[in-house]
């Protein structure tokens, strides 16, 4: 056969190199199959493509020409796989998810896994810290957090607004109110999250704006410990408003200095793309109210 993909490949693969060693190292054959296969293309159609000149390998007008539509070619064939890729990955990829809360992060999710059946879904919940560090470290593919830093590492889509609250057992005392401060929260048994959560960060945060040192009676390091000790009367917790979907055991009640709403954040690195993470991206803005 005269003309093949694998001889304008090589051809291609001179002309942008300068040479045979060159285009042999980038195709990953060896020099000696890279300038058969020129050869051939020569015998071929009795055409002369390459002039040695010293140390020079000079291409005919038609081996220019030659370049410019194998150029094209090759990129098609680039599209044509990226294309076929795509549709394998909504078939049968895998998705590696990095939550901090429950929500919003499910309810995305649910949407995008109904887009892609085929989809596998691999979801690790854990603190801000953690998820933060399973994105930069490439154990996940994106993750869902308020507060993701804006310094050029990811890139980054606002997809909810959410403040910290108050979570007390149904009856206690400051169930039914309709806001705390934190100077109220002193004299309660309160239960705190480890070190690198988010919701733990803006507790602390209020606490010291108000001038106020709460010494914690229980500190948990998952927020489900947080629920469970609510709910059996172990003392008050904290959690974002909006994270959870679960209902019954505790009561939100609003705490005036951690009321300001915070931007929860789908996130990935900007060097970390494919073609799942970029879907999600585009779903997730079809869905998502306008954060500003």
């Amino acid at each position: 056969m005269g003309l093949t993909l694998s001889r304008l490949r090589a051809l291609h693969a001179v002309v942008e190199t300068g040479g045979f060693s060159a285009a042999a190292r980038r195709l990953g054959q060896s020099q000696a199959s890279v300038s058969q296969q020129l050869r051939d293309l020569e015998t071929a159609f009795s055409v002369s493509l390459l002039e040695r000149r010293g140390r020079e390998l000079v291409p005919s007008a038609l081996c220019l020409r030659l370049h410019d539509i194998a150029g094209r070619i090759l990129k098609g064939e680039a599209e044509a796989l990226h294309v076929l890729t795509r549709h394998r990955d909504l078939l049968d990829g895998e998705l590696r998810v990095g939550l901090g809360n429950a929500m919003p992060g499910m309810a995305l999710l649910d949407r995008f896994q109904k887009l892609c059946p085929g989809l596998e879904l691999q979801i690790e919940m854990g603190s801000w810290g953690r998820i933060l560090d399973a994105v930069t470290e490439g154990r996940v593919h994106l993750g869902i957090l308020p507060d993701v830093p804006g310094d050029g590492r990811f890139r980054r889509q606002a997809c909810a607004r959410q403040c910290v609250v108050a979570v007390v057992p149904p009856g206690h005392a400051l169930a039914t109110r309709d806001m705390v401060r934190c100077a109220d929260l002193m004299q309660e048994r309160l239960i705190f999250r480890a070190r690198g959560s988010s919701t733990q960060k803006v507790v602390d945060d209020a606490f010291r704006r108000s001038g106020l040192k709460p010494r914690p009676a229980i500190v948990l390091d998952t927020r489900d410990g947080v629920f469970d000790a609510v709910a059996n009367n172990l003392g008050v917790g904290f959690m974002w408003d909006r994270g959870t979907s679960r209902v019954g055991g505790f009561v939100q009640v609003p705490c005036e200095e951690m009321a300001a709403e915070r931007i929860e954040y789908i996130f990935a690195r900007q060097s970390g793309g494919n073609t799942l993470v970029d879907l999600f991206f585009g779903v997730s803005r079809d869905r998502i109210e306008t954060v500003s």
